[in-house]
């Protein structure tokens, strides 16, 4: 018997409509297959695809196959067969079957050759393999003169050695012809037979966010602690994930499992793994049962199980099931360590879990956890043991091990209140692990037990945390408001924790009235003497808690108070909710923000913590945007997606994804952002948050400009603030307003744009930061006439604390550089445009780079060209070789010329004077010069126009 036996070859019925699902999270590896089938490369490909069982390949050769049909290629597709793995040429027949007709075309040794293998030729002699494997080669070359041919071998580990040999001399063979040759094999490395000289893809495990996208394109997906739980034993694996959310979805033993153990599989699923595992000796299925029960589910770690004999697992090993290493034993396969554990009897497992218990008194808090595993009543005894072990294990685990230690506790605990108190417990530690979902269930059972008061404030405290995060907007602000008032009594800093929470949904809400209950809790408890014997060390936390409540209520009024008292801080005082942090990147304070929310996620990747830092990098990527370190900014949005998209923090996602479609939108990196913004309005909608609405319409805005489509920027800019001034949120809205007015002025909309941005300066009470500031003398600027528009702009740029935003500064340069030169002050207008275009330069904002240049070169400055410009462009002036690239793209002489500040004639002009020294006859041919030098392309034909429904008043 092989060890291949514990896999399979075509998926379960019931997975069969899941192929398309098993794509997910293979964006890269399916372009690379696709790129063998390019139309217009005609050369001899081949390619290994290499990965573990369920990792997707026979999903990925299909797909390549159904790419490759309509491009005109014919398609032989085959897959080895464990049974005849010892039939000589077996596989071969496969393959060459469908071109028996051409055999009798090929000269007569190898058409004899293939004769015998295709089983037309009754002759007893051997067919010699170099002649059989030169006649396969020609055959299918011939195929493929007239036609491309595309031939995918799967699963060739099961191929016999004969046609693997006759597939690796055609694989070394073909230099010009049109045969495409892809292989599948299981493990990390091709079959021996078929060498090593081929090129080889290799499928690894999904990330977090393709297993997450994965598990949510299902048709039931799981939730709460179940979908962590399958995320986490499945370790990346597609088909684990798929079959793994079944089993969860399915049934309720499987819901109600421990998070320390396996999760057991679907009937089909375990059927596949029950005939190997029963035909191994008994001693040896007792071993690995102890070793399935001491690995922690989705670990990668291999354990040393106690008193088990290497003799007992030398039959696993041999079959592969296992890897045996001197640190310990580690399984071949996610989903055999489910069919081990949960194919034996609960007594059996007990009794695993007990030897494993005697060999830890050195580790109480394991040696707890296998004690309660070997448990199927309520244990007072073992309980307790959990309970005072959960801080050991916060410290082996972080807060994950604590809050499971105290789950488990509760969940073995006789009576009520004793329950009640550790669910509230484990809830409490769960808010650092950021899984929202388990966080809310945690809350749920704890408040329907009906515990004494403070343990529900606690624990409602708790559910409205993960509510806040899961984009439930108005119930949990309606929870967390009854638990600031209820708990300011008693316990103060349930009550201010749950405040500070209710003013981040507030914020993300934008509503007023949201905003004034959240300022009436906070009169009551700032103006509450605090208890008796409270710590000074509560009191500034409140403090602190109280300045962060009115930044994100507030953040115009008293705000130099608030920024001074948030700048004593030496690190972020709260771990969960990176409140400071935030509150200063609102106060407008980016570099006092990425102090605070860095030390905040320093705090969370401590031994003791190692929590979920998605909330605290949410914000940290927003705050490196502002201070223009974008690749800091798209790293941290990068990170930040990944753990939000884990544990379903659905706002968390979306402010993510809001600014890294920001960022490619400045870099002129149009096409991403649109998919970016797509995708963070299907999760949370203008309807459910302002905050999220106003940014999703200043990116797609900026993303239009990059786009060259200046009525789609202004439409979408416009919707910031209502016809009166009204801010579509509070604060965002106003970070647009300078985008705005550049956007109104492109439309030639200056009066509307004029009258709307009037309108919501006046709004504005109390003391605008320096970063507002310099947005809205920008705004009044671009409308206001020349005279007046330079005192503008040497007002703001008067101000060096406008330097914190690099690229708001640059804007603002690059505008009062162009005013200046449309006036003739050259001389004046050569510095702010220099300083411009070498900070788009260093930010990679590409499109206003080149504006800034071109307006350099009509100051008389020369500017580098652009590296890797064709010689044919070479013969051009900047100035013609700019406007054919952007008549290249696809612009029309009018939008040409309103990015360039020329007049239509102006450009068509210089297209005319350009043609003949391009050797080209009109516009059509323009893409033929220009494409070896895409870097010049600065537009493309596809604007980026969200489509979310008008703000009507009163909305």
């Amino acid at each position: 018997m092989s060890g291949e036996a514990l896999a399979w070859r075509d998926p379960p019925p019931s997975q069969a409509h899941a192929d398309e699902d098993l794509l997910v999270g293979r964006g890269p590896e399916i372009s690379r297959l696709r790129a063998l089938t390019n139309p217009e490369s005609t050369a001899g490909r081949v390619l290994v695809v290499l990965g573990h069982a369920g990792a997707g390949k026979s999903v990925l050769l299909a797909d390549l196959a159904r790419h490759a049909r309509p491009d005109g290629f014919r398609v032989l597709a085959i897959s080895g067969r464990q049974p005849e793995t010892n039939l000589e040429f077996a596989g071969l027949h496969q393959l060459l079957r469908p071109l028996a007709c051409h055999v009798h075309d090929l000269p007569g040794l190898q058409r004899d050759a293939l004769l015998r293998v295709l089983g037309h030729e009754q002759e007893a002699s051997c067919a010699d393999r170099l002649v059989t494997a030169t006649a396969a080669l020609s055959l299918l070359t011939r195929a493929a003169k007239n036609r491309p041919l595309l031939a995918t071998i799967d699963d060739a580990h099961w191929l016999d050695r004969s046609s693997l040999d006759v597939l690796a001399f055609i694989g070394h063979r073909l230099d010009d012809e049109q045969v495409v040759l892809v292989l599948s094999s299981r493990g990390l490395a091709p079959p021996p037979a078929l060498g090593s000289g081929f090129p080889e893809l290799h499928l690894g495990r999904l990330s977090a966010c393709a297993s997450t996208r994965l598990l949510d394109s299902l048709p039931h997906p799981p939730a709460g602690r179940a979908r962590s739980q399958v995320i986490t034993q499945a370790a990346g694996n597609p088909l684990a994930l798929i079959e793994l959310a079944r089993a969860v979805t399915a049934g309720p033993s499987a819901r109600q499992c421990s998070v320390q153990l396996p999760l057991p599989l679907g009937d089909a699923l375990a059927a596949r793994f029950a005939g190997a595992i029963a035909q191994l000796p008994a001693l040896t299925r007792t071993a690995l049962l102890v070793v399935a029960a001491d690995i922690p589910v989705g670990s990668s770690t291999p354990v040393a199980a106690p008193d088990i004999d290497a003799e007992a697992l030398a039959p696993a090993e041999r079959l592969g099931l296992i890897t045996v290493e001197t640190s310990g034993v580690r399984f071949s396969d996610p989903l055999l360590q489910s069919a081990i554990y949960h194919g034996a009897p609960f007594s059996e497992r007990a009794a695993a879990h007990r030897q494993l218990a005697a060999s830890l008194d050195h580790q109480p808090d394991l040696q707890a956890w296998h004690l309660a595993a070997a448990t199927l009543r309520p244990d007072e005894a073992i309980a307790a043991r959990l309970e005072s072990t959960a801080a050991l294990a916060r410290q082996r685990e972080g807060a994950v091990g604590a809050a499971l230690a105290l789950e488990r506790a509760a969940e073995l605990s006789p009576g009520t209140q004793d329950r009640a108190r550790r669910l509230t417990s484990a809830a409490s530690a769960a808010v650092a692990t950021g899984q929202a979902g388990w966080v809310h269930d945690l809350a749920r059972r704890a408040l329907a037990i009906g515990a004494d008061a403070e343990l529900r404030l606690t624990a409602s405290r708790a559910a409205g945390w993960a509510l806040a995060w899961t984009n439930q907007h108005p119930e949990a602000l309606s929870i967390l408001l009854a638990v600031a008032n209820d708990a300011a009594d008693c316990q103060p800093s349930v009550a201010w924790d749950a405040l500070a929470t209710a003013a981040i949904v507030a914020y993300l809400s934008g509503a007023l009235r949201d905003r004034e209950l959240v300022c009436q809790v906070l009169y009551r408890l700032e103006r509450q003497a605090p208890p008796h014997g409270s710590r000074a060390a509560d009191a500034c936390s409140s403090g602190v808690l109280g300045a962060c409540i009115r930044a994100s209520t507030d953040p115009f009024g008293g705000r130099a108070d608030l920024v001074a008292r948030l700048q004593t801080l030496d690190a972020a005082a709260s771990t969960e909710l990176a409140v400071p942090g935030a509150a200063a990147w609102v106060l407008d304070e980016p570099g006092l923000a990425i102090r605070l929310l860095t030390d905040t996620i320093n705090q969370l990747k401590t031994a003791d913590v190692r929590g979920n830092s998605g909330v605290a990098l949410s914000i940290l990527s927003r705050a490196y945007a502002d201070a223009g370190q974008w690749d800091d900014a798209l790293a941290s949005a990068a990170k930040a997606s990944e753990l939000a998209a884990a544990n379903q923090l659905d706002v968390v996602a979306a402010s993510a994804g809001l600014t890294a479609a920001t960022v490619r939108a400045l870099r002129a990196e149009a096409g991403d952002a649109g998919g970016e913004l797509a995708r963070v309005l299907a999760r949370v909608g203008q309807a459910e948050s302002s905050c999220i609405g106003a940014r999703a319409r200043h990116a797609a805005g900026l993303a239009a400009f990059a786009d060259g489509s200046r009525l789609t920027a202004y439409a979408q800019l416009r919707q910031l603030f209502l016809s009166d001034g009204t801010p579509l949120h509070y604060h965002v809205s106003y970070l647009g307003i300078a985008d705005l007015a550049a956007a109104a002025v492109r439309a030639d909309r200056h009066l509307e744009g004029r009258r709307i941005i009037a309108h919501a300066v006046l709004r504005l009470e109390g003391a605008s930061s320096p970063r507002l500031e310099q947005l809205t003398a920008r705004a009044h600027g671009l409308l206001a006439e020349p005279a007046d528009a330079v005192a503008h702009f040497e007002r703001a740029l008067s101000d060096p604390a406008g330097n914190r935003w690099p690229f708001e500064r640059a804007q603002l340069q690059l505008d009062h550089g162009e005013l200046l030169r449309r006036l003739r002050r050259i001389s004046d207008a050569r510095p702010f445009l220099a300083a411009a275009a070498e900070t788009f330069r260093g930010l990679k904002a590409t499109s206003w780079a080149r504006r800034a240049e071109a307006e350099l070169r009509a100051c008389g400055i020369g500017v580098a060209d652009t590296p890797g410009t064709p010689e044919a462009l070479a013969d051009l002036t900047s100035q013609q070789r700019e406007i054919v690239c952007l008549a290249g793209s696809g612009l029309t002489n009018r939008e040409i010329a309103d990015r360039m500040f020329l007049s239509p004639r102006t450009v068509s002009s210089h297209l005319y004077r350009a043609y003949p020294k391009l050797g080209v006859a009109g516009r059509h041919q323009l893409r033929t010069v220009i494409a070896p030098a895409p870097s010049l392309v600065t537009g493309s034909s596809g604007a980026v126009n969200l489509r979310i429904p008008e703000r009507r008043p009163g909305a």
